[in-house]
């Protein structure tokens, strides 16, 4: 548990501090429009890096510190639920669910599987 926060952390650190000083980089990697507000974009990297701090933090103790993995879960279900709803009614292009695959769907399962953890040790105690 602990080595996939902190690699999670690390991660979401990386990925915020990318998107901060390259906020068009994405964009054309594939081959998207380039955006006319980066800073909206580079508001979204703030928000990921500090996702990273916080996974990070709750890697020495994952157990106790629960709720932020929740809270991270929460943001990694419902972004691509956004995304979804956003590409049917024609909003997004398909190429933008790129970001989905690292930002939130691979951390389902380790994540999911912290909280079930936490929960089985909360229930017993």
């Amino acid at each position: 548990m602990s080595l996939v926060l902190k690699f999670a952390g690390v991660y979401n650190l990386l990925w915020g501090i990318w998107v901060i000083f390259f906020p068009q980089h994405f964009f054309v990697l594939t081959g998207m429009q380039p955006i006319n507000h980066p800073m909206i974009w580079q508001g979204m990297g703030m928000v990921i890096g500090v996702y990273g701090l916080g996974y990070w933090w709750a890697a020495r103790a994952p157990l106790i510190h629960w709720p932020i993995v929740a809270v991270g879960l929460l943001g990694k279900v419902f972004g691509p639920l956004g995304f979804v709803f956003n590409w049917l009614t024609d909003q997004v292009p398909l190429e933008f669910a790129y970001t989905l695959i690292t930002n939130d769907l691979i951390w389902w399962i380790p994540f999911g599987l912290i909280l079930k953890s936490a929960y089985q040790q909360r229930s017993v105690a």
